[in-house]
């Protein structure tokens, strides 16, 4: 038979959160990974991480395997990929030895999510593997619910903007139409303010970082005053809405 391999999106970090079917897919796997940060050596930084923390509320820490990512390189590349490999690697050992492997991931594993990389490189490694994913709820679904921003209506767009990408990608956004969602803006803060106020998009904005989490918070965009927020911190900045009810229907 063949190994299989699944990722499972387990939401944004309220337990709470993870689907029947992804809280199934951890239980009946033979292996979790969960993905943890490299330190500076390449090792693991110890901490566990907010998917490793979500998993085990749902399985015994003895079925958790903590896989090295190089999750903060930002500018190195070849010790990121290095890290992708070697990642991979741990994980077709462990296919080899078990009939199914679960990755857990924050979010869903279909959205910037580690796992695309993951299965990639395991798909070359281990011929025939059958990789599969179990959808998770996102950062940006969670902070809708909690804020009470609304995520679309009617005939309305939904852009969503990695800051990584630069925040002249966020401004051409937010120029659009319909409602912007910014993922991982929170060392860029300043310049996402800016780019809020410049376009008038900043008063009925939202921001919220470790959603479900002890250390939550969620505020208006209009409280971000240039200090560094969580990396993981995301932003929702709602269309502009004219014609009261049902106007872009």
């Amino acid at each position: 038979m063949s190994s299989r391999l699944i990722g499972v999106g387990v939401g944004p970090g309220d337990p709470e959160l993870v689907t029947v079917k992804g809280v199934n897919a951890l239980r009946a796997a033979e292996v979790v990974v969960v993905p943890v940060m490299a330190a500076a050596d390449g090792t693991d930084v110890g901490e566990p991480g907010r998917a490793e923390a979500t998993v085990l509320h749902y399985v015994p820490q003895e079925k958790v395997v903590r896989v090295v990512f190089a999750l903060n390189e930002r500018s190195d590349r070849a010790r990121r990929e290095a890290a992708w490999d070697a990642a991979g690697e741990q994980v077709a050992r462990l296919l080899k030895a078990h009939g199914s492997v679960a990755f857990a991931t924050i979010g869903d594993p279909n959205v910037y999510s580690t796992f695309t990389y993951l299965a990639q490189t395991v798909g070359d490694s281990v011929p025939g593997v059958v990789v599969e994913t179990v959808p998770g709820i996102t950062a940006m679904q969670d902070l809708a619910a909690r804020s009470g921003a609304v995520l679309t209506e009617g005939t309305e767009p939904l852009t969503l903007v990695p800051v990584t990408a630069g925040s002249a990608v966020l401004k051409e956004a937010l120029n659009g139409p319909g409602t912007v969602v910014a993922y991982k803006f929170g060392r860029q803060a300043r310049e996402v303010a800016e780019a809020l106020r410049e376009t008038g998009r900043i008063d009925d904005a939202v921001w919220g970082s470790a959603l479900g989490l002890p250390e939550e918070s969620i505020r208006p965009a209009g409280d971000l005053d240039g200090a560094p927020l969580p990396y993981l911190s995301t932003l929702i900045a709602p269309a502009r809405r004219e014609g009261g009810r049902g106007g872009k229907l």
